[in-house]
């Protein structure tokens, strides 16, 4: 009875935490920032019918004043306008976002990526640490599903190796978010986010002023991880009992 009620806490903890995990990587509001510098380009890369690649400008555009509103995460980068009286959070969750938001790729977040010429001469550098990103959430997430499915597939069988596996991959899944988490801290913390966020525009607007939050899906994926820790612990103690008992 015992082992029952703790398999049933941990599979409860545990399935919370995944889907902490997955709502995370899946939604793009890790970083959500805001700025008064003004309209915002992206630049892209276009296919002409010589077979010529011509640069182009998208750019989101809005009568002032206005801020431009940014929300990143693994998938997309998006930026768009809002009313100056606008809550960042809350709007780029909520209210009905305008037509001329633009999102462009943003798989390697959330490391600058760079537009325009490649090397880019300011976010050359950080390659490494946007592949290190890219790693941690992918491989988090694969240890978290296959943990799980480990765990189901010892149910039936009451096998003590497979829950202690599942617990092992739980944890392992708890400890790679929370390595990531950290390091975007340490993103935010230390790097320019303020020149990141206004890119090529910074020099256009010296005195801009930026707003940087982070974002609900930085807070998800931070709440999975005891959640997936406490989860892991629990089968890995589940396993011991049901050796012993045998």
């Amino acid at each position: 009875m015992r082992v029952g009620a703790a398999s049933l806490a941990g599979g409860i903890f545990g399935v919370l935490g995944t889907l902490c995990f997955f709502l995370a990587f899946s939604t793009d509001y890790w970083l959500v920032a805001s700025d008064n510098c003004g309209p915002y380009t992206w630049p892209t890369l276009t296919v002409d019918a010589n077979g010529t690649e011509i640069q182009s400008v998208e750019a989101v555009t809005a009568s002032p004043p206005s801020l431009t509103l940014h929300h990143e995460g693994f998938f997309w980068r998006c930026v768009f306008q809002v009313e100056p009286t606008a809550h960042a959070v809350l709007a780029t969750l909520f209210t009905n976002q305008p037509e001329s938001k633009v999102c462009i790729h943003g798989y390697l977040f959330p490391l600058p990526v760079a537009l325009g010429p490649v090397p880019h001469p300011s976010y050359d550098a950080t390659a490494v640490f946007r592949g290190f990103w890219t790693v941690l959430i992918i491989l988090g997430l694969v240890a978290a599903l296959s943990g799980g499915f480990l765990l189901v597939c010892g149910v039936p069988f009451f096998s003590h190796k497979l829950y202690k596996l599942g617990g092992a991959f739980l944890i392992a899944a708890a400890c790679l978010f929370l390595f990531m988490l950290l390091l975007y801290v340490l993103w935010m913390e230390v790097t320019e986010v303020t020149r990141y966020v206004l890119q090529e525009r910074g020099e256009e607007c010296p005195h801009a002023q930026v707003s940087v939050l982070y974002g609900l899906s930085f807070m998800v994926a931070a709440a999975g991880v005891p959640l997936e820790l406490i989860s892991g612990a629990v089968f890995m103690l589940v396993g011991r009992a049901l050796r012993t008992s045998k």
